[in-house]
């Protein structure tokens, strides 16, 4: 069903719930939340449960008077709604309900934040022609989008739509080169590719979710195959080992070694000569063309250990000099510091004539100018910022206080320092408008569940009728992005 259909077969689904008429199904709804919510967690009991509800209920509707002469989509979208009402109120109390489940999230991420350290196509058999970084990027986003969401139906959408992305990639480049249409065993080595690179949070749990509490009689075509898949790249990576990824099992073990020096942020021997991290701590990834085996010729490696202890070891604090990427605050008093040294500092600062200038000097017509510059400087200083990996608000000095008796070089501090809390304000109104982590705009219809959590019937931002159900709630949209 197509996601337009569902939103308003949700909100045509709460609207009825709101009338008198439907008092009974209010109160059988309500009775089953309270009476599930009860019982301590037991999860095929649990999804039992849960499905029954929904069967019952959904045939309900369909002999119910509120239901009279309604399609089928009609009828579907009322078992949509139901579907992602009741799971909404009961997401806390089904989600990584249990122990083992929250420990096989934790160790599934951190496996894959391993892996990714040093993985490459190349390990999975993935074709060069089928090799595409922007929709791999696409279908990561996608991907990590999951815990945006508590209804089963938007969570697999997330599935679906990163699927999409990559079946579309695929397709694209079959038709490019004129060879057969793409089938599992270029699909499933892409998608695990792809998840490994997203790390989605808790994908046990949420797999977990999405068969136990999806409709079962939904759950078919093409959400089937998709889901089947994921499930068994889940599988893949729970089990990945160096013969899984055409890698030899000593290699396998270091380089998994090294990827936890590195987000431990441990110091490492770069110079070991068996070390895949050589040439000063570059990361294997940096050139795509050197592969992680080349070192495996025994006569490029250092056999005995007197000969390794004569090798020059990288100290603890060399290391940090060598992968220690610096911080925004750090450049800017590093080039604030060159630049107040500058001997012609006017000429540092030719282009920028608005640099010194009082509010008397300005113009009605510097105003476009002045705008344009400063959309520019905050582009520069976010992407900067991004790049770097820092905060760009976390680092700002406070705003100054001109004081117009100081000399140049005071001045120019204190404006650096106006111009970087300017950037910050920019910023933080910036991330409340656009979705940085997309390519444009949050849709309505795309926010996060929390804005919209219905686990507490007293909680002020929900609206409610005479029915007590809330008003209507976000919907996962669903779509290819483009390849």
């Amino acid at each position: 069903m197509e996601n337009a259909d569902v939103f308003l077969g949700l909100h045509d689904f709460l609207e009825r719930m709101r009338q008198p008429a439907a008092a009974d199904f209010v109160k059988a709804i309500k009775s089953f939340i309270v009476s599930f919510s009860n019982n301590g967690p037991d999860p095929d009991r649990d999804s039992a449960a849960v499905q029954d509800f929904l069967a019952n209920m959904e045939a309900a509707f369909k002999a119910h008077p509120l239901w009279s002469g309604c399609s089928e989509d009609e009828l579907e979208s009322a078992g949509e709604g139901l579907e992602k009402y009741v799971m909404t109120k009961l997401f806390a109390r089904v989600f990584a309900s249990l122990p083992d489940d929250v420990k096989l999230d934790d160790q599934l991420s951190e496996k894959m934040s391993l892996i990714q350290q040093f993985i490459r196509p190349e390990n999975l058999d993935i074709k060069p022609a089928f090799q595409n970084e922007t929709s791999w990027l696409l279908a990561q986003k996608e991907l990590q989008k999951i815990n945006m969401y508590k209804a089963p139906r938007d969570k697999l959408i997330c599935i679906l739509n990163c699927c999409k992305v990559i079946g579309n990639l695929l397709l694209n480049a079959s038709l490019a080169s004129k060879d057969n249409p793409p089938g599992a065993d270029e699909f499933l080595p892409v998608l695990i590719y792809v998840t490994l690179k997203a790390n989605p949070p808790q994908l046990h749990s949420n797999l977990l979710y999405i068969q136990r509490f999806r409709r079962q009689s939904r759950l078919v075509g093409e959400a089937s195959y998709y889901f089947t898949n994921m499930l068994s790249a889940e599988s893949f990576i729970s089990n990945i080992d160096a013969k899984a990824i055409s890698i030899d099992e000593t290699e396998f073990e270091r380089n998994m070694e090294f990827a936890r020096a590195l987000l431990s942020g441990l110091s490492v021997d770069t110079q070991d000569p068996n070390s895949p991290y050589q040439n000063h701590g570059q990361h294997p990834r940096a050139d795509k063309n050197k592969t992680l085996n080349d070192n495996k010729d025994p006569a490029l490696r250092t056999s005995s250990s007197a000969a390794k202890l004569e090798s020059k070891k990288v100290s603890f604090q060399d290391e940090l000099s060598i992968t220690k990427v610096p911080s925004l605050s750090d450049l800017e008093n590093k080039g604030a510091s060159m630049i107040i040294k500058e001997d012609k500092l006017n000429d540092v600062f030719r282009e920028f004539p608005y640099l010194f200038a009082s509010v008397g000097d300005l113009t009605v017509g510097d105003v476009e100018d002045l705008l344009n510059n400063y959309k520019q400087l905050v582009f520069k200083y976010a992407s900067l910022s991004k790049g770097l990996g820092v905060s760009s608000t976390s680092h700002l000095p406070s705003n100054p206080q001109n004081n117009a008796q100081q000399d140049h070089a005071e001045t120019l501090a204190k404006g650096l320092g106006v111009l970087a809390s300017s950037q910050s304000d920019a910023q933080n109104h910036d991330e409340t408008t656009i979705d940085s982590s997309d390519s444009g705009p949050v849709a309505s219809n795309d926010k996060p569940e929390k804005s919209t959590d219905t686990s507490d019937d007293n909680s002020p931002k929900e609206k409610k009728s005479d029915s007590g159900l809330p008003q209507d709630e976000a919907v996962a949209s669903e779509g290819v992005a483009p390849s």
